[in-house]
């Protein structure tokens, strides 16, 4: 089964083209769990299957986590999706991509750099207190699409220092609180200066911390912009795999255009032999 591998600002993919329809749907789940392993396989955040539209897309994007479960949309994945469709033919320097969250629109910037469309904002709960071991927390909730993927904002002062076990045991605590029964992908920031922040993502379906997360830096910068603490014009966020920008168009309130705008690499491009694959 050939494949390839790819990250975008450190949140790595494996991604592999099913136009065909060689493996049924009901495989991917495994497959994902087996190859996304580091310590046996390939190793990633996730898996991405290229597959054929229902509607007018240029192609289908099936997302899933490394744990096996499906994942609505993954915007750093959107982004080297885009690259990967461009450099095999299969869409132009612009393309629109069916998710399970609904379509992502794309756009080539350079060889590396990719912009998606993010899709929009369908619930938006910017102040809420949920509470850790009798600690209140200030939260803000966003989900982006339709059926939404949810994100938890919460601001951490000193974030870069702040030490790792307890984050971990916040952000796993948080993924997990009933305020949200669909769990969460937990994004904490502090604020670095005008229009530029700091971010760590704890990702649900992974179950740790990753280098980046796009649709949770989407949901970040929406939150502070609705709240009027950044312009939403090219915002600049930084995490352990690199920098996003994100522009998060404003109208009557509510976020109506969010882009995604950062890096891609083509790690490498191979066939997968892994012996505990049964296809």
């Amino acid at each position: 089964m050939e494949f390839c591998k790819m990250n975008g600002a450190g949140n790595d993919f494996i991604i592999i083209d099913n136009r065909n329809g060689d493996i049924p749907e009901s495989k991917w789940p495994e497959i994902a769990k087996i190859v996304c392993e580091r310590h046996l396989s390939v190793g990633a955040d996730g898996l991405m299957v290229v597959e054929n539209p229902d509607g007018d897309a240029d192609f289908k994007m099936l997302f899933y986590n490394s744990d096996g479960s499906m994942g609505e949309m993954c915007g750093n994945g959107a982004r080297c999706i885009c690259r990967y469709g461009y450099e095999h033919g299969i869409a132009g320097e612009t393309q629109t991509i069916e998710t399970t969250a609904g379509i992502v629109t794309g756009e080539r910037i350079d060889k590396l750099h990719y912009r998606v469309r993010l899709n929009d904002p369908s619930i938006v709960r910017l102040d809420l207190t949920v509470h850790i071991n009798d600690m209140p927390y200030l939260c803000s909730y966003v989900e982006l699409g339709n059926p939404g993927i949810p994100h938890v904002v919460v601001e951490i002062p000193d974030l870069e220092i702040y030490p790792h076990h307890k984050l971990f045991n916040l952000g796993r605590s948080l993924r997990y609180h009933p305020e949200f029964p669909k769990g969460a992908n937990i994004n904490f920031y502090e604020f670095k200066g005008k229009d530029l922040l700091y971010e760590r993502t704890y990702e649900r379906g992974v179950e740790d911390f990753t280098y980046a997360c796009g649709t949770g830096t989407g949901s970040l910068v929406t939150v502070l912009t609705l709240k009027g603490l950044v312009s939403g014009n090219s915002v600049r966020v930084q995490m352990q795999g690199g920098e996003l920008i994100i522009d998060a168009e404003q109208e009557h309130g509510q976020i109506k255009n969010l882009y995604l705008t950062g890096p891609t690499n083509m790690v490498l491009k191979g066939t997968l032999t892994d012996d505990a694959l049964q296809l």
